[in-house]
């Protein structure tokens, strides 16, 4: 086993490849959704590539271990890995000596997690993997450079965002520069005097009327239905402080505690009907298992290994023992699914 994750020639990026062949195989579907996320593995010492004191959702707290971030694929009721990423720490990336013990490729800088998250999606609709919606957490719902990457490559996100982000619930108007204007010229776009400023989207969601919440049972997941009110209304996103594109709002409240609330950002067609985009975010119950699975079942934390290359091979041979298990489970029926028409 160390010989084939050290030393047997043979790339984990191409094995990944095959991977996603499979799963494009097994459980393509035109209106499939990619989960993005992260997992910690804990580990002990400072030699394994990439460990750091820093959270892990895993632990529920700052725990010296690795960080990994995921893209998973969700139909309507199969789920499966697509891909993996190491997240490497900045201070790993200042360290050479650090980064040549580990084997870290020279060409491996610091990537943010949603950077991290925006290629791996890009490959794998690079390699054909059907997908109309994208989904995940604050993390990566709180990177406008994602929510654009993903819009302009014609996908559809419903991301949780923080309940700070800054949102419009109508555009207000803009001041272009004016060209040959006296003084110091204006080189950018600015609100209008008297433009309504932006406003959080907890403020948001605090002043809708009762009678814009909607209950709701989703996600038939592992543990049973999820029930919760759901609340969508248009709002302009905001990019730099200036007014972006046209999207949804979508909050979630807690049936138990009213104070319990979530928050999302979608770029779905303005018809969409809010069931869906709940439907979409709650998705996001399908990585979580997949991470269960994934460590209860096929190793995915069971290893040893210290360098660059050997992560990526373990994590990518544990997510195909993975995916042949999904494949399985789907031919028997295991999964009692009720087969949904996602919009695509």
């Amino acid at each position: 086993m160390q010989r084939l994750l050290y030393s047997a020639r043979w790339e984990a990026d191409e094995a990944r490849d095959e991977l996603q062949s499979f799963v494009v195989e097994r459980f393509g579907d035109p209106g499939g959704i990619g989960v993005v996320d992260e997992t910690g593995f804990l580990k002990k010492g400072t030699k394994s590539v990439g460990v750091k004191r820093q959270y892990s959702g895993t632990a529920g707290k700052v725990e010296n271990c690795q960080v990994g971030v995921f893209l998973s694929y969700f139909n309507h009721c199969s789920y499966a890995f697509l891909d993996r990423r190491l997240y490497l720490p900045e201070d790993w990336c200042t360290d050479k000596e650090r980064l040549q013990e580990a084997r870290v490729p020279d060409d491996v800088g610091f990537k943010t997690k949603p950077q991290l998250a925006l290629e791996m999606l890009k490959h794998a609709w690079a390699q054909g993997v059907p997908m109309a919606w994208v989904t995940g957490d604050e993390v990566y719902g709180d990177a406008p450079y994602l929510r654009d990457g993903i819009a302009e490559a014609g996908k559809t996100y419903v991301l949780a965002v923080s309940s700070t982000t800054p949102v419009w619930k109508e555009r207000p108007p803009v001041e272009e520069p004016v060209k040959g204007a006296s003084g110091r010229p204006r080189e950018k776009p600015r609100l209008a005097e008297g433009a309504p400023p932006s406003e959080p989207v907890a403020a948001v969601s605090a002043a809708l009327p009762k009678e814009a919440w909607e209950r709701l049972t989703v996600s038939q997941g592992e543990k049973g239905p999820r029930t919760y009110d759901w609340a969508a209304v248009p709002i302009v996103e905001s990019r730099k402080g200036l007014p972006g594109p046209d999207g949804w709002l979508l909050a979630r409240r807690s049936i138990v505690d009213p104070s319990d609330l979530a928050y999302h950002l979608s770029n779905a067609p303005q018809e969409t009907p809010s069931a869906i985009l709940a439907e979409i975010a709650s998705a996001r119950w399908s990585i979580e298992t997949t991470f269960e699975e994934g460590k209860g079942e096929t190793g995915l934390d069971e290893y040893e290994v210290r360098h660059w290359h050997s992560w990526h091979r373990h994590i990518t041979l544990s997510m195909m023992a993975h995916a042949s298990l999904a494949s399985i489970r789907q031919a028997e029926g295991e999964k009692n699914c009720k087969t949904r028409c996602w919009p695509s």
